[in-house]
Order: C-alpha cells, then structure tokens, then sequence
C-alpha cells in the first residue's frame, strides 16, 4: 500500500512540474541618439547567454530580475536565451540588429517547447535601415515564431512606442518611474500577465495612443508635477480586475524618428473598448500638461556663478547637454571650463577621456598633471581645457551599487579611472576631476565613493544627467541646478534639426 502512495505521489509530482509553463527570456535594449555621429556596434554590446543571465541579473534591480523573480513567484519555468544591452549612442549598425536578433531566434528555434516569451526591449532603439528599431525586431520575431505566440515586452519610460509595437506584442508594459527605480517591479508584472497567459486566465487586448507632442526631458522626474498625477492614475488603473496593465512614456526627444513622443498604452483582459478608452483618457492627460512644459533654464555661466554664492552644500549642477544616459559624449567640457574660469573650489566632475587617463596612469600617482582635457569625441560637446594638478589616484573602475537606482544593474565598470587633484585644491576642499576610460552614466554615488571622493562633502558636484542621477543624488543634495549646456542631449529640442518627426508636434515649435 506504501509503495503504492509513493507511486501516486510521483505520478502527481511529475505531472504537476509537466504542467508548469516554460517562458523564454530575451531581450536587445539601445537608447539610440540618432543625431549622434557614434554608431553603436556589436561590440559595444555587453551579451550574457543562457545561465549567465541569471548570474549577471537575478540579484539585480532590472526588468530580468522581475522576470527571474516571477517565475519563482508565479510557478513556471525560465529558459534564458540572450539579454544584450549598451550604453546610449548612436544608431546601432546592421551588423549588431543582425546578429543580435538572429541568435535570439535561433535559441528560441533550438528550445524545448515553450510557453511564451518575455522580452526587454527599450523602446527607443534606432538602427542604420530602421528608424524604429524594436518593431522590427518584434517583426522578424513573429515571422519566426508565428502570430499567435506570446511575446509580453517591457518597455523603458523614454521609450518611443511605434503603434506596431503594440500591434505585434502580446501585452506591452513599460516602467512607471523615473529614475528608473521601478524596473524589478515591472518585470514581476510582465511575468505575472505571462503567467495568466500561458494558463488560459488571460486574454490580453490592448491600445495604445499618441499625444501630437513632444514632453520635454526636463519634466521627465515623475515624483513631482506634472507627471506624479498621471503615473499615479496608472497605478490605480491597475488595482481594477479587467486592466492587466496601464502604463505611460514620455518618450525620447533625441531620435528623429515618425514616432517620437510619449505614449499612453493600456492593456485589458478581453476588452478592447476599455483599453482604447483607457488609453486615449490617459493622453489626454498627458496632452493637458503641454503649457507646463517651459524650458528657461540657465546657461552655465550663470549656474556656476549660482552654486559658487549658495552657502548650503553639495550644489548638483547637471549637465542637460551631456546626458550621457541619452547618447551624448561624456566629454563635455562647457561645465568644465566655467568652474576654472571662475575658480570655483570644492567641485568634483567625471570626465570620459581614455587618453587623458592613459597619460595619468604612465605618470603615476603623486605626478603633475598638465594636459588638455574632454572635447575630444565629436566636436559637439566643447573644446578640450587644459587641466592644472596632481595624479591623486588611480582606480580599476569597478563598482558596486545594491540599492535600486535608475537602469536597475548592480555590476559597473567604468573602466582605469584617475582622480585628479586640480591646481588650489585643499585637503579641506578637495577639487576633483574623474578621469574615466569609459563613458559612465551617474546613477550611483558609488561612482565617486569607489575612488574614494565622499560626494556629500563637496561643495560642488557636476552630473552628466537628465533626471536619472535623482535617486542617488537628490537625497544628499542641498540643491539641484539644471544648465542649458550644448550637446547631443540639449534640453532644447530647437537646438536640433527633426526630419523624420510627425510634423505639428508641440514642443518642436522654435
């Protein structure tokens, strides 16, 4: 009789794990500047494959993490086939897309039978031949696995949405949050509709509308007006039983592309008129906020002035222009320039110049210091300043960040990095400038923390940014300047010439 319970008992086993859904992760992410003169090859691609998704992403704050997490949490399999992604540049080259693409097709053909696909793709990639990058990727996607299969995407919040992406995907979801702290979350959601998919719970139905704007990154920080009410609509969209998901972007002013602008995309379980409805109330909304939407802000003259006057510190004055999160160079030198010019003391800066860090690094620590910095890229972002001091240290560049920050990673690598002591610097106030091999995006204080620079007691801290550097800034700053500065991310889109954009959009206007 034992032996017999103990057969029932495996039987059921088995045909319980049999039962489980098996759902496929993927993903090619690129927030491509399409005014940048830097193409973004296959090389600038960092590729994890198979278990090494796992390893780099489960303990992280990104969408794979959501998804890793969710298949525990909601009972199926993963099968993990390529996640690749790249620091914001140029369009990505044929060559990338290609062979990309290609291989996350051929290992979704080589899997065993699978349930659904889970897909992070930014939303704003942009390519040699296909101005709107993701659908194509999501065409040659259905074209290999058929119109029927599930394929749930999550989207980045600068996400340019093509009315093809929702067309194509089963259900599309992008971030809520800027910064970008919300990523892990929204991984979980996209797993938990996959899961009532893949189990016949859900059917999804989904539209998605366009506002005939553009909504300036300046107003991108959704913790404040005018977008907290907006985001927090979607949240409470989300709590009603027949919306699977409601999500907004606001979408990426540096691509010249048809689509460019933000997006409202609601998602239902088999109602398509609550969906269009939905989704054209939350337009609407996003329409509403247009004369909010100014952009004086000062040039960096001004803000220098402003920071070197204020008597509470650390003063953040971010760089618009030289976002590197959107594309641009990281070797701007117009913030660079000022605080020399003015003499302002207190400050730390990283600049991206390999060169400049080769020639510290053959000096050596305890070295002077006498070259020309930064400018050295495109033209586009300065002309290189030379910089007076002394090598104070030398770095491996690698850091880590715990805590959830914008992009949602916790590995970093920024390269040989150099701390420069600038000609005046005291030990009392230290005058720094980061020199990094690479270009690296200011999500975490770890940045400078690693190179032992304690961001809190400096009077001055320069970020190449937007809004993303908020979630690890703002808590220590006693106040946030934002500067008009040249550059492939200039916060004025008149400093541009758009082509391809659908014409009559608000926020183009001269």
């Amino acid at each position: 009789m034992r032996s017999v319970l103990i057969f029932l008992i495996t039987i059921e086993a088995l045909s319980a794990q049999a039962s489980r859904p098996r759902i496929a992760i993927a993903g090619i992410a690129h927030e491509s500047n399409s005014f940048s003169p830097t193409p973004t090859t296959l090389k600038d691609f960092m590729i994890r494959r198979g278990d090494e998704i796992v390893r780099e992403w489960a303990e992280s704050n990104h969408e794979i993490a959501g998804y890793i997490a969710g298949a525990k949490l909601y009972d199926f399999e993963i099968y993990p086939t390529l996640m690749s992604q790249a620091i914001p540049a140029g369009p990505v080259t044929n060559e990338a897309l290609d062979k990309i693409t290609g291989e996350i097709i051929d290992r979704l053909k080589k899997a065993p039978k699978l349930d659904g696909l889970l897909l992070a793709l930014h939303g704003a990639m942009v390519t040699e031949t296909y101005p709107h990058g993701d659908p194509e990727v999501m065409k040659r996607l259905r074209a290999a696995l058929g119109k029927d299969f599930p394929i749930v995407v999550t989207h980045d919040f600068h996400a340019n949405i093509a009315p093809d992406m929702w067309k194509l995907s089963t259900a599309l979801i992008t971030y809520k949050e800027v910064p970008h702290v919300d990523q892990k979350n929204r991984g979980l959601k996209a797993a938990e509709i996959m899961s009532g998919i893949a189990r016949g719970k859900f059917k999804p139905t989904q539209a998605g509308v366009k506002p005939a704007m553009i909504y300036n990154i300046r107003y991108h920080h959704t913790s404040s007006e005018p977008l907290l009410p907006i985001v927090a609509e979607t949240k409470r969209m989300e709590k009603q039983p027949k919306i699977l998901a409601a999500s907004v972007s606001g979408g990426y002013q540096y691509a010249d592309v048809e689509w460019v602008g933000p997006t409202a995309v609601v998602v239902t379980d088999n109602d398509p008129e609550l969906a269009q409805r939905e989704a054209q109330r939350l337009s609407d909304m996003l329409w509403a906020t247009r004369d909010k939407l100014t952009k004086q802000l000062p040039e960096a003259p001004a803000a220098v002035k402003a920071a070197i006057a204020e008597r509470k510190f650390p003063v953040v004055l971010v760089e618009m222009g030289d976002n590197i999160g959107g594309g641009s160079a990281g070797d701007s030198t117009f913030m660079l320039a000022e605080l020399l010019k003015q003499k302002a003391k207190g400050w730390v800066e990283a600049v991206a110049d390999p060169a400049a860090v080769s020639i510290a690094s053959r000096a050596g620590v305890g070295a002077p210091f006498n070259e020309l910095v930064g400018g050295k890229i495109d033209g586009l972002h300065g002309a290189p300043v030379r910089v007076k001091g002394v090598v104070k240290s030398l770095h491996n560049g690698k850091y880590i960040e715990t805590e959830a920050r914008h992009g949602g990673a916790r590995y970093h690598d920024q390269g040989l990095t150099a701390v420069i002591e600038v000609e005046g610097s005291t030990l009392d106030l230290p005058t720094l400038l980061m020199l990094t091999t690479r270009r690296q995006v200011p999500f975490s204080l770890h940045q400078l923390i690693s190179c032992g620079i304690y961001p809190e007691k400096q009077k001055i801290l320069v970020v190449k940014a937007a809004i993303a550097f908020r979630a690890a800034y703002e808590p220590i700053a006693a106040r946030i300047i934002e500067v008009d500065t040249g550059g492939l991310t200039a916060v004025n889109p008149a400093r541009f010439k758009y082509v391809r954009a659908r014409k009559g959009l608000f926020g183009l206007d001269k």
